[in-house]
């Protein structure tokens, strides 16, 4: 597994790429690709967006019960989401099938906590992290997470999020089981896309 947190230029400067483009400037980039962005690519796309609020508006809307999905983009190589959350919602534990991705805190506090398959001893929790407004986390394949607001407080979550290939599907696990109790298929299970 590797896990990786990016936010300098130097990453964006990596890849090509040119910070300080928007929204918009982002998804035409994807449109552009030739072929699925590398990992580092996709972790160098969101450290160097720049995302206004009036760009996000669109995006920004919560459910009750259950955090709500928009899709920004969806092309061959990779889907663009934003992802909203209300204090104490979350995902389940969850890997990306096959899909590698990123994430960068746009608004509130983000949890993730990681977790490791451990043999006869089934999933097992390795660490939990804290991301704030700004930073991009991204985990190459295979990777089990949870993702969250934990925020007590009543504050919100917005994420930004970036997978190549789409997403078509997400494994899903139980801590203590050796492999994944059910498969949640991305066009069935979409709340608000």
């Amino acid at each position: 597994m590797s896990r990786e947190q990016m936010s300098s230029t130097e990453t964006v400067a990596a890849v090509g790429a040119t910070a300080g483009y928007g929204l918009s400037g982002l998804v035409e980039r994807l449109r552009r690709m030739a072929g699925p962005p590398t990992f580092g690519e996709l972790n160098a796309l969101l450290t160097g967006v720049e995302v206004t609020a009036d760009e996000l508006r669109p995006y920004v809307s919560f459910k009750e019960g259950t955090y709500a999905r928009h899709r920004v983009h969806l092309g061959p190589h990779a889907e663009l989401l934003v992802l909203c959350w209300r204090p104490g919602q979350r995902t389940p534990i969850h890997d990306h099938a096959g899909s590698y991705g990123a994430v960068r805190v746009l608004r509130g506090v983000m949890w993730e906590t990681l977790f490791e398959m451990e043999g006869a001893e089934g999933l097992l929790y390795q660490s939990g992290r804290e991301w704030t407004p700004g930073h991009v986390t991204g985990a190459d394949v295979p990777d089990i997470h949870q993702l969250g607001n934990p925020d007590v407080s009543g504050r919100d979550l917005v994420t930004l999020h970036l997978y190549a290939p789409p997403l078509a599907s997400l494994n899903v696990y139980k801590v203590g089981r050796t492999e994944s109790t059910s498969t949640l298929w991305m066009n069935s299970w979409n709340p608000t896309i």
